[in-house]
């Protein structure tokens, strides 16, 4: 690829580290420090974004990504799988960018299919047309639904009015995809909200109850993969989510399987899998192990909502979460 070429994409594509600011997106702040954290966080999936929007390939993107922290990897291969996801559709010669990505990047599947899912939303998802549904089809039959995850963080990030305020969603004929909108939308109110443990509850309890369960999940995944909160602010999560206490649970050992694969096991991890799940981060993410096997899509249930189900059912069962406020 020529420079001209690199620097064309670079001028049409490129995001500026400002749109992952605070100010820029308009939340309301917390603590420096809190806010400094997940504001790297955004700017890591940015610079993964516009390395592979201006590379144009994946051939040597990890190389290439040499400067980002391990602990911030998963975040700047999911914004690498924005970029390529998005190149797929807008420069049609070549499809295989995104398959590719999966490829050289196996240890990061999980926060790849999410980053797809900005693609969609980027792309306008107002309806699941037969391209995007064809595009989602190829994908893993369990991990597709992260797609729709990350389409939905997207627009709770970009579009906090709309999704969260107008409590906007997808009304599709798609199976499932509005659950799986909302578990991403509630990954975001960990941005939104700055990880603020009183705030996210009050955002949550303006939903209607039949979507909660899936917002506390995106809480409970933020909370321990993103991190950025006190001992005492997890374990608020866990008190003003005590009603999806296993739905919490889930959510954090999703995130614990997904940093143990990628060998990128972070504290803040290891303290949510502690305080929300009551065990450690390798039990957590080998429940995750168990609870996939056998799993198949039936007529009403796909396989990821069963996996889902089976791993809060575990923590339910073994009464590891923790209880309501007095």
């Amino acid at each position: 690829m020529t420079t001209f070429t690199r620097r064309m994409r670079r001028a049409l594509f490129a995001m500026s580290p400002r749109e992952a600011t605070f100010a820029r997106r308009g939340f309301t702040p917390g603590t420096p420090e809190t806010v400094a954290h997940l504001e790297r966080i955004g700017q890591m999936f940015l610079a993964g974004y516009n390395v592979a929007v201006t590379h144009g390939t994946p051939d040597g993107l990890m190389g290439q990504l040499g400067t980002v922290p391990l602990s911030h990897e998963g975040f700047a291969v999911e914004g690498a799988a924005f970029a390529f996801a998005l190149l797929d559709r807008l420069a049609p010669w070549r499809h295989d960018r995104f398959c590719l990505l999966l490829r050289i990047a196996p240890d990061h599947p999980y926060m790849a299919h999410v980053g797809a899912g900005w693609a969609l939303a980027r792309l306008g998802l107002a309806r699941f047309g037969s391209t995007r549904r064809r595009a989602f089809e190829r994908m893993d039959r369990v991990l597709r639904w992260l797609a729709i995850d990350g389409y939905g963080f997207h627009e709770g990030y970009f579009r906090p009015r709309r999704a969260v305020v107008e409590q906007w969603r997808p009304a599709e004929p798609v199976s499932y995809l509005s659950r799986a909108f909302d578990q991403g939308l509630g990954r975001s109110l960990w941005f939104s909200e700055c990880a603020h443990p009183a705030r996210i509850r009050d955002a949550i309890v303006r939903f209607p109850e039949d979507r909660r369960a899936d917002l506390w999940s995106g809480i409970g995944l933020a909370c321990a993969y993103a991190g950025g909160a006190s001992d005492t602010a997890i374990a608020s999560i866990g008190e003003y989510g005590a009603a999806y206490g296993a739905q919490i649970a889930q959510g954090v050992a999703f995130a614990a399987k997904a940093r143990l694969r990628a060998r990128n096991l972070v504290e803040h991890t290891s303290r949510a899998c502690r305080i929300l799940c009551g065990t450690d981060a390798d039990d957590a993410a080998a429940i995750t192990d168990r609870c996939l096997v056998g799993l198949a899509d039936t007529a009403r249930v796909p396989a990821f909502e069963l996996w889902r189900r089976r791993i809060a059912a575990h923590f339910a069962d073994v009464a590891r979460i923790p209880q309501p406020i007095a």
